[in-house]
């Protein structure tokens, strides 16, 4: 079990070491986003801003603009919302260098509540032209993909989780942008799925090959550029796509795969995620309970599309 925010932490030094042009800009939250882990190894490379996210941004743009490579550290629902017109201004139209770390996304945030949490970030920023948006599955993908990110010239906004969950990304993967990933094999259903969501997707698969339903996953860490011949593929060979998100099912994964099948391959589909409702405090297991996103959920959501064929 490894926490996606440890691994930032670690890997931010890793790159301040390889690349002399990085540096991090955290919004007084560097104990939870791990930015501390830069703080302590190399203090001359973290910038502690304050609770002034707006002027954060605007300070990252002004680094980028002179050749750094700026890290933002922030919990999601800062970054998506309170600085978005700074992030479309001066981030996202010059197309700047700037990458945004958002920590804590989804509902699983700690006790945080709807203040502290977005659940239609990926919506917000798969939106705004230039920026790209990816989502890891765990920790060692969410490594993989900073060392690739850090060489990308533009925006991006990176969606990170904040507690200990499992692994399926082997040590030595190689993360490519705009590439989604075949985890499973399957003819049945086409299970399409994105950030720690996928973890949950694995489990429902094999409880539905238990069930006799043979089920696809596709994992899906770039939401933009999105992998748009996989996502053909995956319904190509499937009868049924069932999407699966942390996120509001409004602009998010399951749109852009709906946007896609559209217009390529029309295929009988069904989104599931939150339904235009905000986050909450509590437990994880009760909150992926009630929001209807656990292992359980997917199955049941995936044998309802597939008896409706």
């Amino acid at each position: 079990m490894l926490a996606q925010r440890d691994s930032f932490g670690e890997t931010i030094v890793d790159l301040c070491d390889l690349d002399p042009r990085v540096v991090l800009l955290d919004g007084d939250l560097a104990n939870s986003t791990k930015s501390d882990k830069l703080a302590s190894a190399r203090p001359d490379r973290f910038f502690m801003m304050g609770i002034a996210e707006q002027n954060l941004v605007g300070v990252a743009a002004g680094m980028a603009s002179v050749g750094l490579k700026p890290w933002v550290a922030s919990f999601a629902a800062f970054i998506a919302t309170r600085d978005l017109d700074q992030i479309r201004v001066v981030v996202a139209q010059p197309k700047l260098n700037v990458r945004f770390a958002a920590h804590y996304s989804g509902i699983l945030t700690g006790y945080t509540g709807r203040t502290h949490q977005v659940v239609n970030d990926i919506a917000i920023m798969r939106s705004l032209p230039n920026m790209v948006v990816v989502a890891p599955c765990d920790a060692v993908e969410a490594r993989a993909a900073m060392f690739a990110l850090n060489d990308y010239e533009g925006p991006v906004y990176l969606r990170l989780t904040r507690d200990p969950a499992g692994v399926v990304t082997a040590a030595d993967h190689r993360f490519e942008l705009g590439h989604a990933l075949l985890l499973r094999e399957g003819s049945d259903i086409g299970l399409i799925s994105t950030g720690g969501q996928t973890l949950r997707v694995l489990d429902a698969a094999e409880t539905l090959e238990r069930d006799n339903i043979s089920a696809m996953v596709l994992h899906v860490p770039t939401i933009k550029p999105l992998d748009v011949d996989a996502v053909v593929a995956a319904a190509a060979a499937t009868r049924c796509i069932l999407t699966c998100e942390e996120h509001s099912v409004f602009g998010g994964l399951g749109g852009a795969v709906a946007e896609v099948l559209c217009e390529r391959q029309p295929t009988r589909m069904q989104r599931l995620g939150l339904r235009d409702v905000d986050g909450e405090s509590g437990p994880n297991d009760a909150l992926i309970e009630k929001y209807g996103l656990s292992s359980a959920h997917v199955v049941k959501a995936a044998k309802e599309l597939w008896s409706s064929l």
